[in-house]
């Protein structure tokens, strides 16, 4: 059943749940920001539009800088406003930042733990049509290795403003992964969110798995928890939003007592939130474990449900691990 403490949408199982994507978070998010704080400040790399930076722009014309096709320029300017006392966000699509200009957050972002938000949108393989040039996949294992570097993957729009008022108030770099497709209305504004700690959105009275997952696939691994009920599989499903810190200890702690977890992205498998969580059931609770997400390999156009689908992320691929897991468990 859905966690009462977790205040979620009671419609989110519904067909006609709202639906928004999660850009549109990051939008409402960074004016609130800028409403509470007058050193943030904000830059687009010509994409105010579709990262959802122009409602910013109008707002606050005078903290806004239009950078043009020049990613690299974009992320080099940013580390010098966020050693001078401004909060910068900046703004892309996830392959061009942090894809083009990695090397310029390293080194002038990173390395210097300036105070820079970098908001990675269009990022997964739901951008779709557009193809496998602009499905960034690989941009959280890229922003996770790097030190000083903390990474929200929010669940769904209310949740990315939340990231986004919470990032502007953390001191040093961090990294909002944002996703254009329209996606469904899992929280409420009372729905818990803190950095750093992954909340339980389903909780089964006898759980057999652990489903970790974050971004818009979650609401996959919530519809995949309530079919594995129908069929006696309980299962507990963990909203972890922020990849970097990660929730170690309640992650550990839930894999030692169900026995059996299952990692749900729309990321490459190696070095996203699976990764992550290898990494720490290796150290505290080695358990079986499933991992769904995009499997070493680039993506194709098609329509975004389409393409989930054959890339093995849709619900019945989560069941499916489920139970792998459960048997490997058994």
């Amino acid at each position: 059943m859905l966690n009462p403490d977790a205040k979620l949408n009671p419609h989110l199982f519904e067909d006609d749940v709202a639906q928004a994507p999660t850009r549109d978070g990051y939008g409402t998010g960074i004016v609130a920001a800028g409403g509470k704080n007058p050193n943030v400040v904000a830059l687009s790399a010509d994409l105010t539009e579709s990262t959802r930076t122009e409602a910013f722009a109008k707002k606050f014309p005078a903290r806004f800088f239009e950078m043009g096709v020049a990613e690299q320029d974009m992320a080099t300017v940013a580390a010098g406003l966020g050693i001078s006392g401004k909060v910068p966000f900046i703004a892309s699509y996830a392959t061009f930042s942090p894809g083009r200009n990695w090397e310029q957050i390293r080194t002038t972002i990173a390395y210097n733990d300036s105070n820079v938000k970098i908001a990675g949108h269009h990022a997964g393989i739901s951008v779709g049509p557009d193809g496998a040039t602009h499905q960034a996949t690989e941009d959280i294992a890229m922003m996770r290795a790097l030190p000083n570097m903390r990474v929200f993957v929010p669940c769904d729009a209310l949740e990315a403003e939340k990231a986004t008022i919470a990032a502007a108030a953390i001191w040093g770099p961090v990294y909002l992964r944002f996703q254009r497709e329209k996606t469904p209305i899992m929280t409420t504004a009372e729905t818990p969110f803190t950095p750093g700690k992954a909340e339980i959105f389903w909780q089964s009275k006898k759980p057999e798995a652990l489903i970790v997952g974050c971004g818009g696939l979650l609401h996959h691994a919530l519809l995949a928890a309530r079919e594995l009920e129908k069929e006696k599989i309980g299962t507990v499903v963990l909203n972890c939003h922020t990849i970097k810190p990660l929730d170690d200890r309640k992650i550990a702690e839930l894999a030692k007592k169900i026995g059996a977890v299952v990692t749900v992205e729309e990321h490459q498998v190696s070095g996203g939130l699976g990764g992550a969580v290898a990494e720490v059931l290796a150290r505290r609770a080695p358990v079986p474990m499933e991992f769904i997400g995009m499997q070493d390999t680039f993506g194709e156009s098609g329509p975004p449900a389409a393409l989930i689908e054959k890339y093995g992320m849709g619900v019945k691929d989560i069941v499916a691990a489920v139970k792998k897991a459960v048997k490997r468990k058994k």
